[in-house]
């Protein structure tokens, strides 16, 4: 008989990709897979391009900050719930794969109330507060870095890493120079602020473009809504709101990457062995997971790192990126590590708790 797991997670690309990542292996092994994200998150766009059938549900927001909205997001919570536990009625799924955010939390306990088991996976070094709320509903929680582990029970934790997308790594650099059709032969740095964008990192790019553009192409992922037009025509700067298809080619082509230190990204970074600099979220505007990833990651020698209160001129950021540039290979031998198979390694688990 043919199983079927419903994967839910959303809010930020980072909630979905690593479910796309696994979907593949899953339909290797059979499942029939269906999605439960929110109404307008990024998670339906990006699921239903993947034909997958998807079920919007109404979410609130759990912030950590005083705001009006944080008295009404408990009823739309109450409301998801009931949602989400008619869609698994009518799904009746085998098991549940959640990989965090806001939206998750409605169909964990709905699972839970239906004794249908629930893997879960954290991608930052501390878990966010939709995996702390959702731990007790939990089976599993499958983490990306070793330092998690002092964070979660023993019994539930699995270290598994994070998957990456098979496609992502078969990019092709003739075809990100047909993509991007700049006119020399420079360096290529890619710049990328998540799916939201960064208005920190966009600002200081192009308020300094010109300098950059002297030994440098840049290739500027500035989020949803952050196309400055003014900007368009300028030979060697390309911007996106987000890629997608073009992305394995985008990257294949930079030699340099700047990124805020989100867990997915990241771990593509690594993966794809690509020099970076990374400038985490702050502190003052996050629980500081990022500026944990980026310690993570500058201490095991595969990135370096700046934080958004230290660059209080451009220099400091475009010394960095000659330095980087300049040590470049020594960063790419840094990158030669194992880090197994993560999606084997989670769909093992999905497998073994599916009821």
């Amino acid at each position: 008989m043919k199983k079927k797991i419903i994967l839910t997670g959303g809010g930020t690309a980072g909630h979905v990709i690593p479910n796309i990542a696994i979907i593949p292996k899953l339909k290797d092994q059979g499942y029939e897979i269906v999605y439960i994200g929110s109404k307008y998150g990024i998670e339906r766009k990006l699921i239903e391009k993947e034909n997958i059938k998807y079920y919007g549900i109404n979410t609130g927001k759990l912030r950590r900050y005083f705001d009006l909205n944080n008295f009404k997001d408990p009823f739309k919570v109450v409301k998801g719930i009931f949602e989400a536990s008619r869609i698994l009625k009518l799904e009746r799924p085998n098991v549940i794969f959640s990989k965090g955010g806001f939206v998750a939390i409605p169909v964990i306990l709905s699972a839970f109330k239906s004794r249908i088991p629930v893997i879960s996976h954290e991608s930052d070094i501390t878990p966010g507060l939709a995996n702390k709320i959702s731990m007790p509903f939990i089976k599993k929680i499958c983490i990306t870095f070793p330092e998690t582990k002092k964070f979660i029970s023993d019994r539930k934790v699995e270290f598994t890493g994070t998957p990456i997308r098979k496609e992502l790594l078969l990019g092709s650099e003739i075809k990100g120079k047909e993509i991007c059709k700049f006119k020399n032969n420079n360096p290529v740095i890619l710049i990328m602020g998540g799916s939201q964008g960064s208005v920190f990192i966009n600002n200081i790019i192009r308020n300094n473009i010109k300098k950059l553009l002297d030994k440098f192409n840049v290739i500027h992922i500035c989020g949803k809504n952050n196309v400055d037009n003014s900007f368009k025509n300028i030979n060697g700067y390309i911007q996106y709101e987000y890629i997608t298809d073009e992305q394995p080619h985008l990257f294949k082509l930079s030699d340099i990457i700047i990124s805020r230190a989100g867990s997915n990204s990241i771990y593509e970074i690594l993966a794809l062995k690509k020099p970076n600099i990374l400038i985490p979220l702050s502190k003052k505007a996050s629980r500081g997971d990022q500026v944990l990833n980026a310690k993570s990651f500058k201490e095991r020698g595969f990135s370096e790192m700046v934080e958004e209160e230290e660059l209080i001129s451009f220099d400091i950021l475009y010394n960095k990126i000659n330095e980087v540039y300049k040590n470049r290979e020594m960063y790419i031998n840094n990158m030669n590590v194992e880090f197994g198979n993560p999606i084997k390694k989670i769909v093992d688990i999905i497998v073994k708790y599916s009821k």
